[in-house]
């Protein structure tokens, strides 16, 4: 279906400034124009609580926000915000966690993983990974003993998010109910047929998604490692189940597609979605009305993974 008519008249405004491409910007450009973007989506809804730490990790610090909607949390969801693994933190991605936490009921818990160049490919999965294993310590006082455990994120997050479902997997814990993947990288081939339609290059181009990679991981070998392109794991049997959306106009759209495919295969439950006349940013742009239908289809699934754990929960006692 054609490009949304809201999404048409946001890129018509963002050409009418005259700023330059995003792979012929410099760093700082690129998280400027980032920036700009999410001062565009809004209020945020007040929580009843917000706490902010800090994680020690070698040779640094992770910053973490906990966002707790409400009294007694009915989840927890760790959120990885997008951004190419250069652009992005957790204040520009506030008021989106702010919502999702209101309309679940979870607590959300935001990581500001360190960016490339400064800290390239494997930083970013280390620091993500970090963050969830003290999630995973805290979980009862984020929320309550016993509550399911989410991770997600966007495009780059959504990378870390599917890397931190492998890795828990592999590493035995934290137990994580659900994987939301939101029009997640999850592979570095700039050859697929999404990256080449012309009518893909709007918000994130195949030169952008170059120019990020080669900031993020320039060494092109450890590109294929599953903790930077997780549809090369071996294996994804035994993986939680996932929560998948993809946008009609992406050039990510096909590599989210095949991971969507072969979790399929691998036996895993999928829920997905491709969102027609969508280009990739269209969830975080809370201003754009794909995002609500992203959001409906989130909640949705969360909501139930939260009434199915506390169903088991009541039989369990009689």
């Amino acid at each position: 279906m054609p490009l949304d008519w809201a999404t048409a008249e946001l890129l018509e405004q963002m050409a009418a400034g005259g700023g330059k491409p995003l792979h012929e910007s410099t760093v700082e450009e690129a998280r400027a124009l980032a920036a700009g973007l999410a001062d565009q989506v809004g209020p945020a809804p007040a929580m009843f609580r917000v706490e902010e730490h800090s994680l020690a990790v070698p040779d640094g610090a992770v910053p973490i926000r906990v966002l707790v909607p409400l009294q007694q949390p009915a989840g927890v969801i760790v959120y990885y915000h997008g951004g190419g693994w250069v652009v992005g933190s957790i204040d520009e991605t506030d008021t989106t966690a702010r919502k999702l936490a209101e309309r679940t009921s979870c607590s959300v818990v935001l990581v500001d993983y360190r960016l490339a160049p400064e800290h390239r490919y494997p930083v970013a999965v280390d620091d993500s990974w970090a963050a969830l294993e003290w999630v995973g310590e805290h979980l009862s006082e984020i929320a309550a003993p016993g509550v399911p455990l989410f991770v997600a994120g966007d495009s780059a997050g959504g990378n870390l998010a599917a890397v931190m479902a492998l890795r828990a997997r592999d590493r035995g814990g934290p137990p994580i109910a659900s994987q939301i993947l939101i029009y997640p990288v999850t592979d570095a081939d700039f050859e697929r047929p999404s990256y080449a339609d012309p009518e893909n290059q709007l918000l994130l181009t195949r030169e952008a998604m170059v120019w990020f990679w080669d900031h993020y991981a320039p060494d092109a070998e450890r590109r294929s490692e599953a903790d930077a392109s997780p549809l090369r794991a071996a294996d994804l049997a035994g993986l939680p189940p996932a929560v998948v959306l993809t946008a009609e106009y992406d050039v990510l759209r096909d590599e989210g597609e095949a991971y969507a495919e072969r979790l399929r295969e691998a036996g895993v439950p999928v829920n997905f979605q491709r969102y027609e006349g969508q280009t990739h940013g269209f969830f975080t742009l809370l201003m754009l009305h794909g995002s609500e239908r992203g959001f409906q289809q989130i909640v949705k699934a969360v909501r139930a993974v939260i009434y199915e754990r506390s169903r088991e929960a009541a039989e369990s006692v009689q």
